[in-house]
C-alpha cells in the first residue's frame, strides 16, 4: 500500500467546519514536497473546486516525470442523468478530455464515476471503458460509499478500480468482505475518508453539536493512544495499512506540517493486538457518523 495525496482540501473549503482552502501556490508547495519525498500518487476530481487546476499547474512544472506518478480524477457527479444512453460515450469522453487539458496530461491512471449509484447501471459502466480503449485512462471504475455499490462493481466486467471509505471507525467494507471480494474480482482498491473529513483530529471541545455522539468514541481512542503511546493519526493510518489488498491510502491535508506528520505516521509499525482491540471497541458504528455525506446539521 502507498500513500496518495488527496486534493479536495486544495480546491474547495472542506472539513468538519468547511475550513477555507489554502492559496494555490501553497498547495503546489505541498505537492512538490510530497512527490519529492516518496509520495507518487495524487487524487483529484472535477467536483473539487479548483483542485484539478492546481494539480495541473503542478504537473505542468514537470518536476516529476509523468510516468512516475499515479494520477486519478473523477467525472462530475450526475453528469449522465439527463443523457440518452447513446450519448454516454461522447459525454464521458468530452468530460475527461477537458480534465486532461486542465491537468496538463495526456492520460490519467484511474478515472472514476463520482456518482456511486451509477455502479448499478451496466450501460454506463460499459460506456466508461471507451476512455480506456482510447488511451485516456489506464483503468476505470467507481467511487463508492456502500458495500452493495462495491459488490455491484465486482459483478461487472467493466470495472477495474474502486475507491471506497474505510477507517478506524468505519468497518463496513471489512465486515462485508469487500476487500476479499475485490481481490477475487481482480479489482484494484483505493481507500479514502481515513480521517473522516477531519473528525479524527478534533479535540472534545471542537466537536460540533451535530456530531456529539463522536465524543465518547474519540475519548475511547484517546484512551488507547494513552495506553499505547501512539497518536490518533498513527492508529488511523496503521489500521487501514493492514489491508494488504489496498493499493493506495488517499489522505488530505491542510498544511505542509500536517503532510509531514502524516507521512511519519504512515511509516510507523503498530502491533496487531492494538488493532484487535480497536476492532472490538469500534465495530458497528452507525453510518451517519462515519459517512460525512450523511451528517445532518
Amino acid at each position: 500500500m502507498k500513500l496518495c495525496l488527496g486534493t479536495v482540501q486544495f480546491g474547495m473549503d472542506y472539513g468538519v467546519f468547511n475550513q477555507p482552502k489554502q492559496e494555490p501556490e501553497y498547495c503546489i508547495r505541498c505537492l512538490d514536497y510530497a512527490t519529492q519525498n516518496g509520495i507518487d500518487a495524487i487524487d483529484t476530481a472535477t467536483a473539487y473546486g479548483i483542485a484539478e487546476e492546481i494539480v495541473g499547474e503542478f504537473l505542468a512544472k514537470r518536476t516529476v516525470q509523468r510516468d512516475r506518478l499515479f494520477v486519478s480524477t473523477k467525472l462530475l457527479p450526475n453528469s449522465l442523468d439527463e443523457c440518452r444512453p447513446s450519448e454516454y460515450v461522447s459525454v464521458i469522453c468530452s468530460k475527461l478530455k477537458r480534465s486532461l487539458d486542465v491537468l496538463h496530461t495526456d492520460y490519467v491512471d484511474a478515472y472514476y464515476l463520482h456518482s456511486s449509484r451509477y455502479a448499478f447501471r451496466e450501460e454506463i459502466l460499459e460506456a466508461l471503458t471507451v476512455v480506456e480503449q482510447e488511451g485516456l485512462a489506464k483503468k476505470v471504475g467507481v467511487s463508492v460509499y456502500y458495500p452493495e455499490e462495491a459488490e455491484a462493481c465486482f459483478h461487472s466486467p467493466f470495472v477495474k478500480y474502486i475507491q471506497l471509505p474505510y477507517s478506524i471507525f468505519d468497518h463496513r467494507m471489512k465486515e462485508h468482505a469487500v476487500f476479499e471480494k475485490a481481490a477475487a474480482a481482480n479489482c484494484s482498491v483505493d481507500v479514502r475518508t481515513v480521517f473522516i473529513k477531519g473528525l479524527i483530529r478534533l479535540t472534545d471541545p471542537e466537536v460540533p453539536a451535530h456530531l456529539e455522539k463522536a465524543k465518547p468514541i474519540l475519548k475511547k481512542l484517546d484512551q488507547i493512544c494513552s495506553e499505547t503511546g501512539f497518536s490518533r493519526i498513527d492508529l488511523a493510518m496503521g489500521y487501514v495499512k493492514r489491508e494488504k489488498s489496498v493499493s493506495h491510502l488517499v489522505f488530505g491535508i491542510r498544511t505542509l506540517e500536517q503532510l509531514q506528520e502524516d507521512m511519519i505516521s504512515f511509516g510507523k509499525d503498530v502491533p496487531e493486538e492494538i488493532f484487535q482491540e480497536i476492532d472490538r471497541e469500534f465495530s458497528g458504528i452507525a453510518a451517519d457518523l462515519v459517512v460525512p455525506s450523511l451528517w445532518v446539521k
